[in-house]
C-alpha cells in the first residue's frame, strides 16, 4: 500500500510541474506576440528607431505623436478602464479618420513610446515638443477632443495630473 501511495504522489507532483511548465510556455508566447505587435505597428507606420536618438525624437508622423499623447493622458488617470481605452481608439479613429485596426496599432505603438519615455508625465513633455515640431498647433483640437472622449467614460472630469499635463501641452504648443 505505501508503494501505491508513493507512486500516486510522484505522479501528482509530475503533473503539477508539467502544468507549471506548460503555463510558463504560454506566457512566453504571449510576450513574444506583444513584442511582435509592437514591431509590426512600428513598421506599418514607418517608425524607425535610431540608436543615437530617443524614440520620441524619431517620430516623423504627427499621428503617432498624437496617439502616444492620448495614451499618456489615459495612463495619468489612476486606473484606466476598458471603456476609456476604447474611447481613445474611437477618438483616434474619428479625429484622424483611420480604420479601427490602424487606431489600435497606433495605441500599441504609443504605449511603447510612452514606456520608453519613462512614464506618462515625461512622455507628455517630450511628445508635446515633438508634435509642435511636426505640426505646430494643428493637432491641438484633435487632442482635446480625444481627451474629452476619454474623460467622458471615466468619472466625467480630468484628474489633477491630467489637468496639469493639458496645461503643459498648451505651453508646449504655444497656445495662450
Amino acid at each position: 500500500m505505501p508503494f501505491i501511495l508513493g507512486a500516486v504522489a510522484i505522479l501528482a507532483a509530475a503533473f503539477f510541474w508539467i502544468q507549471r511548465a506548460r503555463h510558463a510556455a504560454e506566457m512566453s508566447h504571449e510576450l513574444l506576440d506583444v513584442a511582435n505587435d509592437i514591431r509590426l505597428a512600428a513598421r506599418r507606420f514607418g517608425f524607425r528607431r535610431r540608436n543615437d536618438l530617443h524614440p520620441a525624437e524619431t517620430i516623423e508622423d504627427p499621428n503617432i505623436a498624437l496617439a502616444a499623447l492620448g495614451v499618456s493622458f489615459l495612463e495619468l488617470d489612476d486606473y484606466p478602464t476598458a471603456e476609456q481605452k476604447e474611447a481613445l481608439i474611437r477618438g483616434l479613429r474619428e479625429q484622424l479618420r483611420l480604420p479601427h485596426e490602424e487606431a489600435e496599432e497606433l495605441v500599441i505603438l504609443g504605449r511603447w513610446i510612452m514606456g520608453e519615455c519613462g512614464g506618462a508625465e515625461q512622455a507628455v513633455t517630450r511628445l508635446t515638443r515633438r508634435l509642435y515640431k511636426l505640426s505646430a498647433q494643428t493637432h491641438f483640437n484633435a487632442l482635446v477632443a480625444i481627451i474629452q472622449g476619454i474623460a467622458k467614460f471615466g468619472n466625467g472630469a480630468l484628474s489633477q495630473q491630467q489637468k496639469t499635463a493639458l496645461e503643459d501641452v498648451q505651453r508646449g504648443l504655444k497656445i495662450s
